[in-house]
């Protein structure tokens, strides 16, 4: 299946980069080492574009970027500075939800930047779009940028998502796709996440949308516990669209759970009526491809495979 892009113009959301545009780069969640980080600038000036380190970027607080108060107040710094255009995420892991509700946007509203990451950080684009209808990036991350694969297709779209070009998705048919055609924003990210953000100002609202889910390293059970959770709270009833990323280092039980990790996500969905695709190329995997958060989309799904297309 291949799913394709075109950029378009929503109402509000952060200018396209060009050659001297401003990335920050904070880490606002689990630790990461300037090492990791440095490959990452390396990468981004050659493409043209000039980086801003954040003070969390090799501090150490037990599991963390530094303490909580250090993290909120280098993410803050980030998000008011009108200089920068983009910020992207060190890592992910987890400490975002216990820095989200310290956090105040109205600088970085009046000016908008893309932030970009995935994984912990979905707690961060779903709070951005319940709140304020911001659109954001569901991107790689510093850990992503390694010797080499700055020239592999999904780096470079992330290139081109930030820059307003024009690239396609290669997806992997599945035989649980279901065939239809959707129109409507995209939302979503980590499926523990979301269901973490269930009853706060962060919770994400699936009604008339495109939702995008995909895990890592979870118990079977736990991902089955976690889409009921979805089902029973409407998240799964008025959906226009559904697309499942990576579920990736999926385990298992001693007793065995008795489903795939394919046949857990499809029993939750059969019942609905619109368009899911299987495989799509984005989460935590080698190969994971951007998604435009927060924007209108028009997905299809048929028999030869479909399309993704911001419209």
């Amino acid at each position: 299946m291949n799913i394709d892009f075109k950029p378009s113009q929503p109402k509000v959301r952060a200018a396209y980069l060009k050659e001297g545009s401003v990335v920050g780069i904070t880490s606002p969640a689990g630790y990461v080492s300037h090492e990791r980080v440095a490959y990452a600038v390396s990468v981004l000036e050659k493409w043209g574009f000039r980086v801003i380190m954040g003070e969390t970027i090799g501090k150490e607080h037990h599991y963390f970027s530094g303490t909580d108060e250090d993290r909120l107040f280098d993410l803050q710094e980030m998000l008011n500075n009108p200089k920068i255009d983009a910020i992207l995420m060190g890592r992910g892991g987890y400490g975002l939800s216990r820095i989200i509700d310290g956090l105040q946007f109205e600088a970085f509203l009046h000016k908008p930047k893309w932030i970009c990451g995935f994984s912990d950080i979905t707690v961060l684009h779903s709070h951005l779009e319940a709140l304020y209808q911001v659109p954001t990036l569901h991107s790689p991350m510093c850990g992503a940028y390694k010797p080499g694969n700055e020239a592999e297709p999904w780096m470079q779209q992330f290139h081109a998502a930030l820059t307003g070009a024009s690239f396609t998705y290669p997806v992997v048919q599945s035989p649980y796709n279901r065939r239809g055609q959707a129109e409507g924003v995209l939302t979503g990210g980590n499926l523990s996440l979301l269901t973490h953000l269930m009853g706060s100002a962060s919770e994400v609202n699936t009604n008339g949308k495109i939702l995008f889910l995909e895990d890592i390293g979870e118990h079977l059970y736990k991902i089955d516990r976690m889409m009921l959770t979805l089902k029973r709270a409407g998240k799964l009833d008025n959906l226009k669209g559904l697309i499942f990323g990576g579920f990736t280092e999926m385990e298992d039980t001693t007793r065995p759970f008795g489903q795939t990790i394919e046949e857990i996500l499809w029993d939750k969905v059969k019942e609905y009526k619109y368009p899911v695709c299987f495989n799509f190329p984005c989460g935590h995997q080698e190969i994971n491809y951007t998604l435009c958060l927060g924007m209108e989309h028009r997905l299809t799904v048929d028999n030869a495979g479909g399309r993704l297309e911001l419209k």
